[in-house]
């Protein structure tokens, strides 16, 4: 195998056969249809502009056969009259500017539907990307995610901005100008037709290689994206491992093989091109010996067979055209594959087809012997049966990997469980609306994640609409407007991207005052104060009565200050609960790990 196919595989073949298939039958072009379906109107338009186009710029060899047959004789002879070829000459002016602002408005009419198609996408993508279900998000990394609103969204932007303009015009062009070349000249028509079996068979050459060159180019870039932004969002642990050379290395391989699939469809472009210019020289050379000869003898005119030499050298353009044209789709079809499959990605936890009642929720939370899978085969969770009280504090405690966080996101319904249920007041998860749910259910985990903003407005996503009054009582109430009253602006500091000009105790401060804003019926307290430091773990410890007040609260915690404050304890083991009792019974034989 050459150094062309290295970094394909053969089941790559299949493959790019089956996304071809998709694009021209399934999902592809179900997708494609939906997105130019609100612009048929000008759609259509377009198709009207680019076949006045076309009917004008062709119309400029047989002028040029009437002006040499007919104006110039005519203007040298008895009458001595330029009138004909004055007309003309103005006639093929006119064709050449009717044609330029054809040209113009097709290219303006493409352009506003390409990139009202496009607007359309990237907010489908966003759109559907923001509903999808947790677990597609712990699969699918950040780096595809990129790649599909980058890379692959670039890749439709060429089809519909430079592709649909080249086939429609090179088809409409291919059509008339063999009609032109019948109308004059049957027999310089044949001989004309006569290159076209050479440059189909280099076309389908061009093709049939094409095919896996782009293929490996889409998968080379996409591998070159999810590596750089994998790389760029975990940069504290390459510094802190010493990934760099490692990670240097991966990029080099990566990028390496982002160039060979470059190289080998710029090569595949080097061979065609000329390949096909010289098939049309060809052409043009047989073309001018067989006219040339018929020219001597009487049977066609000069102009005739100027008119042929000029049609002939325009025959090849949009065969050359369609080949590129071939390369956009090629890459647009793979593109459209992976779009298509990321927009028919079904949310695995669905929102119910008829809400139930949510006005009168207290909190109390049961788990009807739930048993739950990651993977199908592999319980993290068996048969758990659990009722808590609306208004208690449980504490959940174990050793890592012990379920004690599959339960909380249960309780939040990121997961469904693959048996049983969860119940909030009795009603069943899976029946709440999820704008319901979220107002009733709020988890505060380690991470602390801030959007870029400022520190007002991080706390206000706990209740939208709240006042700023609303969102200081509430960093007061958390023990946290001291700290944000000493910044240079107090609640109006920008916390920056993921709240990087605070300290991870300042974040999570934020983060529980955010959740004291939403006021839910439940809150689930996930490692909540496990990255802060002493004095902060104070503050919080101070404010966490006030927190907890009046609500149902699940704390998964390793410190025994945060359990210590809850009506039960529960020591999950494998996935099962072992041990359940308040904290003075529980911890005392219980080391927390």
């Amino acid at each position: 195998m050459s150094d062309d196919w290295r970094g394909v595989a053969p089941e790559d073949i299949d493959e790019v056969t089956s996304t071809l298939g998709a694009f021209l039958r399934g999902r592809s072009k179900r997708l494609l249809f939906s997105l130019l379906k609100p612009h048929k109107r000008q759609l259509w338009e377009s198709v009207g502009v680019i076949t006045m186009y076309s009917l004008c710029s062709l119309a400029g060899p047989y002028l040029v056969k009437r002006a040499i047959d007919d104006g110039i004789p005519r203007m040298l002879g008895p009458s001595k009259s330029p009138t004909f070829l004055f007309v003309t000459v103005v006639l093929f002016v006119l064709c050449a500017v009717i044609a330029a602002v054809s040209d113009y408005s097709f290219n303006l009419l493409t352009g506003k539907i390409g990139q009202k198609v496009l607007l359309e996408l990237r907010r489908r993508l966003f759109d559907h990307f923001q509903r999808l279900s947790i677990s597609f998000h712990e699969r699918y990394t950040s780096g595809r995610v990129i790649s599909r609103l980058t890379s692959d969204v670039d890749a439709l932007a060429e089809l519909l901005n430079y592709g649909l303009t080249t086939l429609s015009w090179s088809v409409l062009y291919l059509i008339g100008i063999t009609g032109f070349m019948f109308l004059i000249d049957v027999p310089l028509a044949l001989v004309s037709m006569c290159s076209l079996p050479f440059i189909i068979g280099l076309t389908w050459w061009f093709r049939s290689r094409s095919a896996l060159a782009y293929r490996a180019t889409r998968e080379g870039v996409t591998g070159v994206i999810v590596q750089f932004v994998e790389t760029v969002g975990g940069m504290r642990a390459v510094a802190a491992f010493r990934r760099e050379p490692r990670n240097d290395a991966i990029f080099a391989e990566l990028d390496d093989k982002y160039r060979r699939a470059n190289q080998w469809s710029m090569r595949l472009g080097a061979i065609y091109g000329p390949g096909s210019r010289v098939v049309g020289n060809c052409a043009a050379a047989g073309l001018l010996l067989v006219g040339g000869w018929r020219a001597l003898s009487g049977d066609i005119t000069v102009g005739t067979l100027a008119a042929f030499l000029l049609y002939i050298k325009q025959l090849f353009e949009p065969v050359q055209e369609l080949s590129q044209f071939y390369s956009i789709f090629q890459s647009a079809a793979a593109a459209l594959e992976k779009l298509s499959g990321v927009l028919e990605e079904p949310p695995t936890v669905l929102e119910p087809l008829v809400p139930a009642d949510a006005s009168n929720l207290h909190g109390g939370v049961c788990f009807d012997h739930v048993t739950f899978e990651y993977r199908s085969g592999r319980p993290v969770l068996h048969d758990i049966d659990l009722s808590i009280d609306a208004g208690s504090t449980v504490a959940l405690v174990g050793r890592t990997g012990a379920g004690k966080s599959t339960i909380a996101r249960l309780l939040s319904r990121f997961y469904d469980p693959t048996d049983g249920a969860v119940l909030l007041d009795g009603i069943d998860l899976r029946d709440l609306a999820d704008d319901d749910l979220r107002r009733a259910v709020v988890a505060v985990t380690q991470e602390s994640f801030l959007f870029e903003g400022t520190i007002a407005w991080n706390i206000g996503l706990g209740r939208p609409g709240a006042s700023r009054d609303d969102i200081e009582a509430a960093a007061r109430a958390i023990g946290a407007h001291d700290f944000i009253c000493a910044l240079p602006e107090g609640y109006d500091t920008d916390v920056a991207k993921r709240g990087g000009r605070l300290s991870s105790g300042q974040k999570q401060l934020v983060s529980f005052a955010r959740a004291f804003l939403a006021d839910p019926k439940v809150l689930i307290l996930d490692e909540a104060t496990s990255s802060l430091d002493l004095p902060t773990e104070r503050l919080v410890q101070a404010a966490l009565d006030t927190l907890l007040a009046d609500r149902t609260a699940v704390i998964i915690a390793h410190r025994l200050s945060t359990v210590e404050i809850a009506d039960r304890v529960l020591q999950i083991d494998d996935g099962r609960i072992v041990n359940d009792g308040p904290p003075d019974a529980v911890l005392p034989n219980l080391r927390i790990a």
